[in-house]
């Protein structure tokens, strides 16, 4: 994929964007004039950021309640304004209508629009609860646009920088209020070529939030680097993030060099990520434990959280 950054998008952009079938979208052109899309010299709908702003609160508007016959009646000013009025009345309790404002901060490369709906979100909810609601399921999609051509890296790069800033505030704000406990320490890495960092990132902050020691090392880590920190550190664990490294065909060469950098000491090691699902339980290592969610490893340390309290 280029980097060019678009300033026009398909019509199977909108339908990857906003989840409304490319045939719906047309049929609200055509019977409600909704959006007016250019036309290339051979007749292809092109697409502004305003249509994709537009047709995004048009789809807040129908998910609650509202006919599109009614909506179309309205300005895009207008339109906006009633989705703002919703927002408030219902403290934004509504995912969807954050996740959206978030993709168009993205698209328009708006960091006062992301920091203004995290704040808003932030007035009802918790950080926890953010990350769960809104930025996982911003993340899914955004892996989808990506492969699907919709959005561009720099886009990509855009809000994963301003996701992992407000993580990184919020751990430093842990790591003060919380007391590290001794029995347990966690070693945090990804593997070599391994860059998509955010998830990992969200563990160091469960981990130090459940008072437990963090060792993050961050990304693209190469396995004999670890030997050291096994040696000032009895209680050791290591967690990982397989996204799309190592490949599936490599995966179980990786957990037999682990075994062997670390000889009779047998440390565990939990292992998250999209490769997951592509790996044999019953062919790995003992000490090796399979995580299909950062809900399930967060669980795994409340259990052990409650034996030390």
């Amino acid at each position: 994929m280029d980097n060019v950054v678009k300033t026009k998008f398909s019509i199977k952009d909108l339908e990857s964007l906003s989840g409304i079938k490319a045939h719906t979208i047309r049929i609200w052109e055509k019977r409600y004039n909704l959006l007016q899309p250019e036309r290339t010299d051979t007749n292809i709908r092109t697409y502004a950021l305003s249509d994709l702003q537009k047709l995004l609160n048009v789809v807040f508007l129908t998910e609650n309640k509202y006919k599109i016959s009614k909506i179309a009646q309205y300005s895009s000013v207008e339109i906006a304004a009633i989705v703002a009025q919703i927002v408030s009345e219902k403290s934004i309790g509504n995912e969807n209508h954050a996740i959206n404002s978030f993709k168009i901060a993205m698209m328009n490369f708006d960091q006062n629009l992301f920091y203004k709906t995290y704040n808003t979100l932030l007035e009802v909810k918790t950080f926890e609860d953010i990350f769960y609601e809104s930025f996982l399921p911003l993340l899914h999609e955004i892996g989808l646009l990506w492969q699907t051509d919709t959005i561009n890296p720099s886009h990509e790069h855009f809000i994963f920088n301003l996701i992992k800033q407000k993580i990184l505030v919020n751990i430093e704000k842990k790591q003060r209020e919380t007391l590290p406990r001794n029995e347990q320490t966690y070693a945090l890495y990804l593997p070599e070529n391994e860059i998509h960092e955010l998830g990992l990132l969200f563990l160091n902050y469960e981990i130090v939030s459940h008072g437990y020691k963090v060792i993050y090392l961050g990304q693209s880590i190469m396995l004999e680097n670890l030997k050291y920190l096994s040696i000032n550190h009895p209680n050791l664990s290591f967690v990982t993030y397989f996204t799309v490294q190592p490949v599936k065909e490599d995966i179980q060469q990786y957990f037999k060099d682990f075994n062997s950098l670390f000889g009779k000491q047998k440390l565990h090691l939990y292992v998250l990520g999209n490769m997951v699902q592509h790996i044999d339980e019953k062919a790995i290592p003992d000490n090796v434990r399979l995580m299909m969610s950062i809900r399930e490893f967060v669980n795994l340390i409340n259990k052990s959280t409650a034996k030390y309290a």
